[in-house]
């Protein structure tokens, strides 16, 4: 019994259950029936004894010379209109005047009377001439209060036992149908269960619920179950720690919890095209790009977002399934800061690469000129080009001599030049050491610049420390910023909803408890010192 799945196992407990339950109620019900028969039987007895024995014809029919003429024809009457099986009366000495058989007439009475000679009526269970009955005997009494004769009426225990099995005949139709329509919803309940458990028995879902358990515990990854009404059914370590959830964050709703971005939008099963539905919360607006419905395709489309949150940079998966959603969150904080290293090296090595591709252009040029016989153009070509390049380098040293700073500056005009845009550091610049993160201020002032190359030909940096305040401010000849939410995860001017550098230049202002404000096209970070 041990290998049967589960569903096998609850459908044999189930059908004892009902069989047992069965059987017990039927047994009850036949004791208590055969009970309530013999007492019916006891109560008929009594009355039909006691009716006769107050009869003014007994006594009448006692006072001849020959009772039994009168007496024997009454009783059966009596008998045949009561439906009891017997009505014998006799004297005190228990000789019969009456009985169903005329040939027992005269006989001894067989029974107990000594009671009903006391002016007592009872009741017993005796075998008599007719088998064992269910019988009562009652005195006659004279207007004297003497008893003058005995009166016994009674039903056999056969008859009282044909009746029973007609209740048993009928228990057990009813007992078989219970028994039917048990069975059957025990086996609807146990196909429900195997098909909700596939078949698997009690040992088997143990384990893979001890697999699962160790694995979601064991992962580094978050993971989030939400049902289609927004309520956590499951949060793994690895979530908890990502998003700092409360020990008790299942089973509240995800708005509770302050996670409601990272799960919407919930999937919207339906079969065939119908007009939109409601947000996937109550109270929640309807996300820009919400699932496509579709069945199937609910359950395996993935939606893929960047979230800041905190210090962490989390890449969240959205995979909605048929009872709500399944949320993967993967922490790519350090993934990102190498990316970003990474991005930095490569726009160094490009302009070293830009200034290498140059600088052998204007050297051929050079020896060609001389070559040519040309040498003073030669030398005016080469002191030009020189002393380009020293005034942009004396420019940023002597505005910026925050070291990082000013090699962060250096590449970033090269890289602008390359790509034909002008970067112009603001005269007034001024800028020493800084006693800042340098890693969250090259952050900031690195990604603005880079979305203003992007997006204008012509971009001025202004970078200014103040007594109390590090000012940085990026302005550009562009159409400017007019989204509120340009500051927010996955925006982008491009529309792919990947963006992430206008969300890491908000979470560095925010580490460093700093502001920013945006007019048009000027970006303004305040950073306190």
């Amino acid at each position: 019994m041990r290998d049967w799945s589960l569903a096998r196992q609850m459908l044999v407990l189930q059908l004892a259950v009902v069989v047992v339950t069965l059987a017990g109620a039927v047994t009850l019900t036949l004791v208590q029936t055969r009970d309530l028969l013999v007492e019916e039987a006891e109560g008929r007895a009594r009355a039909v004894a006691e009716s006769v024995a107050a009869s003014p014809d007994v006594l009448s029919a006692l006072a001849g010379a020959a009772p039994s003429v009168r007496l024997q024809p009454y009783a059966e009457r009596v008998r045949a209109s009561t439906g009891v099986d017997f009505v014998t009366i006799m004297d005190t000495a228990g000789r019969r005047y009456t009985h169903p058989n005329p040939s027992l007439i005269g006989g001894l009475f067989l029974g107990h009377i000594d009671r009903a000679l006391l002016g007592e009526t009872f009741t017993e269970t005796y075998t008599g001439t007719l088998g064992p009955s269910t019988r009562a005997v009652a005195p006659v009494k004279d207007p004297g209060g003497g008893v003058r004769a005995l009166v016994s009426a009674g039903i056999t225990v056969k008859r009282i036992d044909a009746r029973l099995r007609e209740q048993i005949a009928w228990a057990a139709l009813i007992g078989g149908v219970g028994l039917g329509v048990g069975t059957g919803g025990t086996w609807l309940v146990g196909a429900r269960l195997r098909r909700q458990t596939h078949g698997l028995g009690p040992v088997e879902l143990g384990r893979i619920h001890e697999h699962h358990d160790a694995i979601l515990h064991a992962v580094r990854e978050g993971l989030l179950l939400v049902a289609r009404d927004g309520t956590l059914t499951l949060c793994n370590d690895g979530a908890r720690t990502l998003l700092g959830l409360p020990s008790d964050a299942e089973g509240r709703h995800v708005r509770d919890l302050g996670i409601a971005d990272l799960v919407l939008p919930l999937p919207r099963e339906t079969s065939e095209p119908s007009p939109p539905a409601p947000p996937a919360f109550p109270g929640e607006a309807e996300p820009a790009s919400p699932v496509a419905p579709g069945g199937e395709g609910d359950r395996t489309s993935v939606q893929e977002r960047v979230h800041l949150v905190g210090d962490r940079v989390l890449v969240v998966d959205v995979a909605p399934s048929r009872l709500g959603a399944v949320v993967t969150l993967r922490d790519r904080t350090e993934l990102q800061a190498l990316t970003g290293q990474l991005d930095a090296e490569r726009g160094f090595a490009d302009s070293l690469r830009a200034a290498a591709h140059e600088a052998a252009n204007r050297l051929h040029t050079v020896i060609t000129l001389v070559e040519l016989g040309r040498t003073e153009q030669a030398v005016a070509f080469g002191t030009a080009e020189l002393r380009a390049a020293q005034e942009l380098t004396d420019r940023v040293m002597g505005s910026v001599r925050e070291p990082v700073l000013a090699a962060l500056l250096l590449g970033k005009s090269a890289e602008a030049a390359e790509r034909g845009t002008e970067l112009v550091i603001a005269p007034d610049s001024e800028l020493d050491d800084l006693d800042l993160d340098s890693r969250r201020v090259v952050t900031i002032v690195g990604n603005l610049i880079d979305n203003a190359i992007e997006a204008a030909s012509r971009v001025e940096v202004h970078l200014r420390a103040d007594a109390d305040a590090f000012v940085i401010r990026v302005s550009d000849d562009g159409p400017g910023l007019s989204d509120p939410a340009a500051f927010g995860k996955g925006w982008t001017s491009k529309g792919d909803g990947r963006g992430l550098g206008l969300a890491l230049v908000g979470q560095a202002v925010r580490q460093l408890g700093g502001t920013i404000e945006v007019a048009g096209s000027t970006f303004t970070v305040r950073l306190p010192l």
